[in-house]
């Protein structure tokens, strides 16, 4: 069982990064990442389409990576 949930959380682990990967990009050019992107503060739009499927993904897999990550602890101090 603890090989199986290794498993599970290697493949999540790769999900996720590729899933982080395919977010685009938020900033515009490489001043604003500098100042924190102060000028977009009041400019927030809520993501829509592609961006916001990559978000919920994004969490799932967090969620998933969290639960196996808690189930390894659980059986391997038992």
């Amino acid at each position: 069982m603890y090989n199986f949930l290794m498993t599970c959380i290697l493949i999540v682990s790769v999900l996720i990064i590729i899933a982080v990967m395919m977010q685009p990009a938020k900033t515009n050019d490489a001043l604003s990442a500098l100042s924190g992107g102060a000028d977009d503060l009041f400019a927030k739009q809520k993501p829509r389409g592609f961006e916001a499927f990559m978000q919920k993904v994004t969490v799932v897999l967090g969620v998933i990576f969290f639960a196996l990550a808690m189930a390894l602890v659980y059986l391997s101090s038992h």
